[in-house]
């Protein structure tokens, strides 16, 4: 039997997650690890206890029984002062911690012995995209914020024109293009909106407009380029040149928007204010911002956190810190699904085990405290963070006149290499006929002519156009045909059934041709 991994019910007010669903307790179960859940935990996410039960988890009454039979506790929010107390040496503690801002927290842990793993300091690298509870959780608030505003926002999102009159589309702003940004520009798009996005990373604008939204550029002689990569995978903080010429892109924007969406936010810092108090007052009365940086103390000057507020021109500003809070079902599934892929890095053996191995650049990224001591920052992963691309340079354009010399040296060794094919190919012509019957030669002749012209029709053409109508099979299936067509009147019955034989498959690979394109083709109509 392997070790007990135990997940705690969340005693923060207004949380409803989970960190362990019946799913990811039969994942954990694969891995050699003995399940325990907290009773009533799951009841705000919409999960009973008689659910646990029948995924074989062992439903414990209280957290102090629960920490006492479990090897391993994991939870969402950052543990207590009361939870922490009940840590034991050696016990390890997944959750969210936030050890910059809990110092104290932090050393209570590192004295009572417990190794913690943080869920919001796993690094951001490819292989812990997995694990990125950060990113999930951001993916479901940028979902919930485009909800929440529909929700205060009096319209539609689409266009519509009626009998009764044609109503217009909902401009929605969503400033930051990170995982939320870009979830919300996702909802917004396919509610019918007509979406903007800002980033200070210019390189993010072909995701944007990917997904049907527009840019919004600057500008600024000094340049928009920000380095993601220098501060993990986020957008660097803007100078006061490139600051002053966004808060005028702003103020252009704010009296055109119905929906302003916020996610400009570096955890560990406070929120960098973007929408000011005259951009709220220049947008029309009904208009809805949502802030998503409200725990940092918000992007908007008027953010409330954990409030909504009604401006004196009527605009609503939503500070809700708890987005994914309120889809608990779908944000427990994804934080659980993380804590299992944690789980199994951290179980190499799938033998309910736990191996802490600090070389691995996740495992020792995340992990606080560790045997005693606190191991928190991390060295620098030795894998690159993630970061958007840097824009390529430019090739430099070719002149017309080194465009023609090319064009002439291409169609030289193309002229050559045809001309010695030729010479080969009339060679070994002349030693065929010279062995082979009259009556075979003329058939040859008219085969290797036939495969020559095929060639060069099907090669010449753009490879764009390799459907599969212009496929080389279908072509050389038309010759088969022609070929067992001219042979179905054949005298002798093999060869008759042998040419029908041809006709019949080549018939099959040309049609389902057809079939195929027709299904490529229906890709890319709207329904």
């Amino acid at each position: 039997m392997g070790q007990k991994v135990g997940a705690l019910r969340e005693l923060a007010i207004g949380e409803s997650r989970v960190s362990l669903t019946p799913d990811s307790a039969v994942q954990l179960r694969k891995l050699g690890y003995v399940c325990f859940v907290e009773a009533g935990a799951g009841e705000a996410a919409g999960i009973s206890d008689a659910a646990y039960r029948a995924a074989g988890v062992t439903v414990v009454a209280d957290a102090a029984a629960l920490v006492a039979a479990s090897d391993v506790i994991v939870k969402v929010r950052p543990p207590t002062t009361a939870e922490v107390d009940l840590l034991s040496a050696g016990q390890t503690l997944i959750s969210f911690f936030h050890p910059g801002q809990n110092g104290e927290l932090l050393e209570q842990a590192r004295s009572k012995g417990a190794n913690v793993i943080a869920m919001d300091m796993v690094p951001r690298i490819s292989r812990a995209q997995k694990m990125d509870a950060l990113s999930s959780m951001a993916n479901i608030a940028g979902y919930r914020a485009v909800i929440e505003a529909g929700n205060h926002f009096g319209r539609f999102f689409t266009g519509q024109i009626t009998a009764a009159g044609k109503v217009p589309p909902a401009r929605v702003l969503v400033i930051g293009a990170g995982v939320a940004g870009l979830a919300a520009i996702g909802v917004a798009v396919s509610l019918g909106a007509q979406t903007y996005a800002f980033d200070v990373r210019p390189e993010v604008a072909e995701q944007i407009e990917s997904m049907g939204a527009e840019f919004v550029y600057l500008d600024f002689d000094g340049g928009a380029q920000q380095d993601g990569a220098a501060t993990g995978g986020y957008a660097a903080p803007s100078t006061p040149e490139f600051r002053e010429k966004q808060l005028a892109k702003f103020r252009e924007l704010a009296p055109q928007m119905d929906i302003v969406i916020t996610t400009a936010l570096i955890p560990g810092r406070d929120a960098p204010k973007l929408w000011l108090d005259d951009m709220v007052a220049a947008m029309k009365p009904g208009s809805v911002v949502v802030d998503l940086a409200a725990e940092r103390g918000g992007n908007c000057d008027l953010t409330v956190a954990d409030q909504k507020v009604v401006s004196d021109n009527g605009v609503t500003v939503i500070g809700y810190t708890d987005f994914p809070s309120r889809m608990a079902a779908q944000s427990s599934a994804l934080y659980a699904t993380n804590i299992r892929h944690m789980l199994t890095d951290l179980t190499p053996g799938k033998d309910g085990v736990i191996v802490h191995n600090m070389e691995d650049d996740v495992i020792r990224g995340a992990t606080v405290t560790f045997e005693g001591a606190i191991t928190w920052p991390p060295p620098p992963p030795k894998i690159a963070a993630i970061a958007a691309q840097k824009p390529k340079e430019k090739v430099k354009e070719p002149t017309p006149e080194e465009k023609r010399a090319a064009e002439a040296a291409a169609f030289k060794a193309e002229t050559k290499n045809q001309l010695v094919l030729l010479a080969v190919g009339t060679a070994l012509m002349l030693i065929v006929g010279a062995f082979a019957p009259s009556a075979f030669m003329s058939h040859f002749i008219v085969f290797v002519l036939a495969c020559f012209v095929g060639f060069q029709v099907i090669w010449n053409v753009s490879h764009s156009l390799h459907t599969p109508l212009m496929a080389v099979t279908n072509a050389i299936s038309g010759i088969v045909i022609l070929g067992a067509l001219l042979q179905v009147g054949s005298g002798n019955g093999l060869v008759v059934i042998l040419a029908a034989l041809s006709v019949l498959i080549a018939t099959i690979n040309i049609v389902g041709g057809f079939l195929v394109t027709r299904r490529m083709l229906a890709m890319f109509q709207k329904s």
